[in-house]
């Protein structure tokens, strides 16, 4: 008999982590304590001038649907963004607002690559953008990186591992699980070697917004043959509401528009009316006091890990993840991610999760809890490295 089920699907990795979730929703259900440090999603609620702003709107009762790009205001309010922070003048025809920057990424790479070619990316990396280049029937190669190359892609990476089947590679800066950014300078050379080698660039900015000691660079500061991918959930507050945007080069606009208006339609109306609001003065105002909190709640957690023994070559620069080294307790992250939850109480994420270079020795804390909750983590996982 012919087999139901699509190939592909042996080929998209699961996530760790969510067992790890349900058995800390299956704790929590039993009434014990858990502090979760697993899930990124800052614990900030929406900030409020985004929040009425949704409500303003569909209170109208006129909830339809956008033109599939995205609502022209909020592709202007985008542009306008960009040159605000970054100097860059970016035409709005090229920006794309989307599902979150989820939907972003299935534009990018269904507009770009075909099955069989091969994207670079980092070993360690978030694991869904590889699975979205898989639904598209393509690859990925992925390259080990550490604290040398600030575990960050260089442009003599993508030089060594580029294949007659590459079609590009992608970047994330802040990245995905180790908080770290790749510099201005290593960021152009990029870029420049990806383009002449005719491949597509692909820079993940979804934790621009979320930096503490050094100013992230935009891949449009340098080109504008570069997909960029953003989301109005991390900096911005907005996970639940699922809205994002891609910006994209000119000869990808037709196409893209025309996938938009397949895949989805368009974006959630009452998330880009409520996204607005997100550029106003106020609402950046709120936004910059939680990235100071969020830098506080980075220092203390990075010192109170290294206190414990964890070793952590980089202290992030941004995001809100730190990358740990306990092979000094454990060999097996995962086991002790498990162990940890269920003796103490607190769920963190095994670095299984994010590739597998180093995989077994790495845990992902995410500082998206206070630092009253953070600080008692810490004490439990004393008591724990130092129970036998």
């Amino acid at each position: 008999m012919r087999k139901r089920l699509a190939e592909r699907n042996s080929e998209i990795s699961s996530f760790y982590v969510m067992e790890l979730l349900r058995l800390a929703k299956q704790l929590e259900a039993q009434g014990k304590d858990v502090i979760h440090m697993e899930i990124g999603e800052p614990d900030f609620p929406t900030p409020p001038s985004i929040v009425d702003a949704g409500i303003k709107h569909l209170l109208t009762g006129e909830v339809k649907y956008t033109p599939a790009a995205g609502l022209p205001d909020l592709r202007k309010k985008i542009a306008a963004f960009y040159q605000q922070r970054y100097g860059v003048a970016v035409d709005k025809q090229r920006i794309f607002v989307t599902p979150g920057a989820s939907g972003a990424f299935l534009l990018a790479f269904g507009v770009s690559l075909n099955p069989e070619e091969e994207l670079l990316m980092t070993d360690p990396c978030y694991p869904c953008n590889s699975n979205f280049a898989t639904l598209f029937g393509g690859k990925t190669k992925t390259i080990a990186v550490d604290a040398n190359t600030r575990y960050q892609l260089t442009a003599k990476l993508i030089k060594e591992h580029w294949s007659p089947a590459t079609k590009g590679a992608l970047i994330a800066s802040p990245s995905n699980p180790t908080g770290t950014l790749i510099g201005p300078d290593e960021l152009k050379r990029s870029i420049t070697t990806v383009n002449s080698l005719g491949g597509c660039f692909y820079s993940d900015e979804i934790y621009h917004g979320l930096v503490y000691d050094m100013n992230a660079s935009t891949a449009l500061s340098f080109s504008d043959d570069v997909f960029v991918i953003n989301s109005f959930s991390k900096y911005f507050g907005m996970t639940g509401w699922r809205v994002g945007w891609l910006i994209v080069p000119d000869e990808f606009v037709e196409a893209t528009e025309k996938l938009a208006q397949n895949i989805y339609i368009s974006t959630s109306t009452q998330s880009q009316y409520a996204a607005l609001a997100a550029f106003d003065e106020n609402t950046l105002a709120v936004l910059e006091n939680r990235r100071a909190e969020f830098a506080g709640r980075r220092d203390f957690l990075y010192e109170s890990l290294l206190s414990l023994g964890f070793i952590i070559p980089i202290k992030p620069e941004g995001a809100f993840y730190i990358y740990a080294n306990c092979e000094k307790f454990s060999n097996d992250s995962y086991q002790f991610a498990l162990d940890f939850l269920e003796a103490e109480g607190v769920a963190i994420t095994p670095g299984i999760d994010f590739g597998r270079h180093e995989a077994r020795h790495m845990l992902r804390f995410a500082y998206t809890t206070s630092l009253a909750k953070m600080a008692t983590a810490m004490q439990r996982l004393n008591r724990f490295i130092n129970k036998g």
